[in-house]
């Protein structure tokens, strides 16, 4: 008896651990100094944008020569935007002004993350902050990584021109559910349903993925290619990999399609 009592206490030392500290089990950030200078040698412009709260989020705009609109990027769940800015660099090529900007707790941005409808709201307020100097009907929402379930979530709420997912999750759910089959799905407060966010999404949607992704699962992006619409694309790049995406030459192929539509 009181062997079970210990073993039961452990788990639920265990779950509770899970639920309080998962925050830093999937957000890996690195702070910058707020007197930090960026030196870029594209043209850009550095702004913090206030939350309701008082928290400054830290984003940059990169300015290509002749506009045609706004590429919306919502990054991946590491680093900052120091290490994320080169993924810029193929958009600007094709006339799209950048946005990215840096999650709570990331890079120059303040506070912490504590909650997916925090990050909900984020993710609106900044998105509306680039509606006062874009047409939505100009704005291409890009997520990345963790950034698209934001991304999904945003394009189901808002009216953008398109909507691109870099290397999906199904849900973060399903996601966690694959690599860790035994943690309890209720104990996750960060659940970023985003097949059911397409659902509601009324803009074109393009999904690319790797087929050899080590951090999320392949699969993912074909359970959600089964639920897009007549015109939506899925786009697999052959022996890609998680990461470097940007300088796949099939993708900046599939891009300049894409953006030309």
């Amino acid at each position: 008896m009181l062997l079970l009592s210990i073993v039961i206490l452990l788990l639920l030392s265990i779950a509770g651990g899970l639920y309080l500290f998962q925050e830093k089990l999937i957000f890996f950030p690195q702070k910058l100094n707020t007197d930090y200078k960026f030196q870029f040698d594209q043209k850009f412009e550095e702004m913090n944008i206030p939350t309701k709260d008082g928290t400054l989020l830290n984003g940059l705009l990169f300015k290509a020569e002749n506009s045609k609109g706004l590429v919306f990027y919502l990054h991946g769940n590491a680093g900052n935007l120091n290490n994320w800015s080169s993924v810029s660099k193929p958009y600007l090529d094709l006339n799209y002004d950048v946005f990215i900007w840096d999650y709570r707790g990331f890079g120059k941005s303040e506070g912490i993350i504590n909650n997916q409808k925090q990050l909900f709201q984020d993710s609106q307020l900044v998105y509306d902050k680039m509606k006062n100097r874009y047409k939505e009907n100009e704005i291409i929402i890009l997520g990345h990584s963790i950034g698209t379930g934001l991304a999904a979530k945003l394009a189901s709420t808002n009216q953008p021109k398109r909507l691109i997912l870099l290397t999906p999750y199904y849900s973060f759910t399903d996601l966690v559910k694959y690599i860790y089959p035994y943690v309890p799905a209720f104990l996750l407060k960060y659940k970023l349903n985003t097949n059911e966010y397409l659902q509601n999404c009324k803009t074109p949607i393009v999904i690319v993925h790797g087929d050899v992704d080590e951090v999320i699962y392949y699969g993912s992006a074909l359970k959600l290619g089964q639920e897009l619409k007549p015109g939506d694309q899925l786009i697999t790049l052959k022996n890609q990999g998680h990461n470097g995406i940007t300088e796949n030459p099939e993708y900046i192929d599939q891009l300049n399609k894409i953006l030309e539509e």
